[in-house]
């Protein structure tokens, strides 16, 4: 096969590989898992539903979405060694960064961990979403000092990530949204995160090195971390004081970047972010605080008033998250807590008919140089 050259920064344009996975058609802002519409899915079918789905192509019979919540549910529990190490973890420890190290330490009470079977990757994949939401619940409540929340033996990963983050039993409205969020942020296409977990795949590593790879690079700014940023903003906002749409014009006026806006690959509206508004209503009235969607709604129709940008699905996750109370520096790792399915989904399919990713570069440094030491 002829060599491609990139023909843009970052490897723009260029296709690495096939997959039956994910579809973006970001001219006309549609997203597919599997040959299915994002919003058909976010309205018909659960986190769990969407799971088997990425993994196996297809949604699931009745029976097997019964067999799949059975095992998630069975392997929720976190290996002692691993808490007992989240403990030992400094009280300000980046929650990324604790994430990326439990899931490297998972590997080591995983008899599995180096058994490259498609049977055992499975597996492998099962325990790692299901106990994902536990590590960061852990995370989140060892550094506040607070007592740990066991998982429930049934339930959503939504209702019981909620559940054990706050002790409290989530209603209706939280967990249909957070539910939605999960996802809409399972899968991407060949994003950042999901490259460098198929590179490392590829090399025949083992799935936790694989994801913890993935995690490294989701916590990036420039691709996990863009929530936060629209967060940032929308507290700045509310403890200033400001009117949003002032507040907007003067960051425009200096020429600074407002996040949450446009997107690498839709060149219009993003999907997600459609779907997302209509449930952070929802959600905000069960919760009895609009605050955060009233702002999000100014700052929406000004960016697109004034710059002609369209919300992307970072904008209103921020808005959902913070009306569900948690935490601003969780946002990036429940992006991880979802796109475990679409990260181990892309090894599954690697590990089918696996080859080396190994792409050249096109050298762009002096030729000839002499020592002169003859």
């Amino acid at each position: 096969m002829a060599e491609k050259k990139a023909t843009g920064k970052g490897l723009a344009g260029v296709i690495a590989l096939d997959t039956a996975i994910c579809d973006i058609d970001g001219q006309k802002g549609i997203l597919t898992y599997a040959g299915y519409d994002i919003a058909d899915l976010a309205s018909n079918c659960t986190f769990e539903e969407v799971t088997f789905l990425l993994w196996n192509g297809r949604l699931p019979e009745k029976n097997e979405l019964g067999d799949l919540s059975l095992r998630l549910t069975s392997e929720r529990t976190l290996p002692p060694m691993v808490i007992e190490m989240l403990r030992l973890m400094p009280e300000d420890a980046n929650p990324m960064a604790a994430l990326r190290t439990g899931i490297s330490v998972f590997s080591l009470y995983d008899g599995e961990a180096d058994d490259m079977t498609p049977e055992a990757n499975m597996r492998k994949a099962i325990r790692l979403t299901a106990r994902i939401p536990v590590l960061i619940a852990a995370i989140d409540r060892i550094r506040k000092g607070l007592d740990l929340v066991a998982p429930l033996d049934h339930g959503s990963t939504a209702f019981n990530f909620l559940y054990m983050l706050s002790g409290d039993r989530p209603g209706e409205a939280a967990e249909k949204t957070f539910d939605t969020c999960l996802v809409l942020h399972a899968e991407h296409g060949l994003n950042a995160s999901t490259f460098a977990g198929r590179v490392i795949g590829a090399t025949l590593s083992d799935m936790y090195s694989a994801i913890t790879g993935a995690v490294g690079a989701l916590k990036g700014p420039l691709h996990g971390g863009a929530n936060i940023r629209v967060m940032e903003m929308l507290t700045d906002i509310d403890r200033s004081g400001a009117d949003p749409v002032q507040y907007i014009d003067a960051l425009l006026g200096r020429k600074e970047r407002v996040m949450g806006f446009g997107h690498r690959v839709y060149k219009t509206v993003d999907p997600r972010a459609t779907i997302l508004r209509g449930m952070i209503d929802t959600l905000s009235t069960e919760r009895g605080t609009r605050k955060w969607y009233e702002m999000s709604i100014e700052i929406m129709e000004v960016m697109k008033e004034r710059k002609g940008l369209y919300a992307n699905v970072d904008f209103f996750s921020a808005s959902v998250y913070a009306t569900l109370q948690i935490s601003t520096d969780l946002f990036t790792p429940i992006f991880a807590m979802a796109r475990i399915t679409g990260w181990t989904a892309h090894l599954l399919e690697q590990w089918k008919e696996n080859s080396l990713i190994r792409p050249r570069a096109a050298y762009k440094g002096p030729r000839g140089l002499k020592t002169d030491r003859s």
